[in-house]
């Protein structure tokens, strides 16, 4: 797995040269500009939550491989909203996760939450996609972007109306903190190797700016773990694997809130 991420940036740097080549980014911008449904508030949704969790919505991981194979939006996203997801996570990439702007589409149809488009983020014309298809929130990865990017992307996003969760793994990214965006995530999992350990969200907490609302990402499996993270003032928690991986993934989010 070493070096993943340079290999998904540069697939995701052609994915975008295509679609420009059958959309041009004038005709994108438009639409999305005049696009009439007002974004709900990824940030304040976290902040009224009394659980936290953002249910994440994937059938593989590069890692892993496929965790859920034939899920299907319909089936799982209006049971995480039910079981009482604070948000949705949608992976959108095709080739590493399986995802699609589809999903997104189709869960924007049936859930009445905030919803984040993941996905590797480093080009405007994939914020006008999110928009289009319905997210609310965009995520950008320090360590996929440089900080002009990050800043210009989040002006960006903020332009169409959506929020921003930036993305950072270690002490080195700090400095994007200082990026106009709405909530702070932590990535567990390195993205170079995918190896994860909690211990980074814990080592990460005190250095994070204090106005920052912060999220922890990755391989929280346990109740106790989201309590020992609450305890370093993070409220939300980004879940994905934990509850795909199970046949029901909504009892199992249900289950875990409850056990909260």
């Amino acid at each position: 797995m070493e070096n993943i991420l340079g290999k998904i940036i540069a697939d995701k740097r052609r994915e975008v040269i295509r679609a420009k080549a059958e959309k041009p980014f004038g005709c994108i911008l438009r639409e999305a500009e005049a696009e009439a449904r007002r974004p709900l508030s990824f940030r304040a949704a976290l902040q009224q939550s009394s659980s936290g969790i953002i249910a994440e919505f994937k059938r593989k991981s590069p890692s892993k491989g496929f965790i859920h194979a034939d899920a299907q939006v319909r089936k799982i996203v209006p049971g995480y909203v039910q079981a009482g997801a604070a948000a949705l996570s949608v992976l959108t990439d095709a080739s590493y996760f399986g995802g699609s702007l589809n999903d997104l589409a189709e869960a924007r149809q049936v859930a009445d939450i905030p919803i984040l488009r993941k996905d590797f983020i480093i080009d405007a014309y994939q914020i006008c996609e999110a928009k289009l298809y319905g997210a609310d929130a965009v995520l950008l990865i320090a360590a996929a972007l440089s900080m002009e990017q990050t800043c210009e992307l989040a002006d960006f996003a903020h332009h169409l109306g959506l929020e921003v969760l930036l993305e950072i793994h270690h002490c080195g990214e700090l400095d994007y903190c200082r990026a106009p965006v709405d909530v702070t995530g932590v990535n567990n999992r390195n993205l170079n190797t995918f190896v994860t350990d909690v211990q980074t969200s814990l080592d990460l907490a005190s250095k994070i700016p204090a106005q920052q609302l912060k999220i922890s990402e990755s391989g929280i499996s346990s109740p106790e773990t989201v309590k020992i993270l609450r305890q370093v003032n993070y409220v939300g928690f980004l879940m994905g694997e934990n509850f795909m991986k199970q046949p029901d993934p909504a009892l199992a989010l249900q289950q875990f809130i409850s056990a909260l």
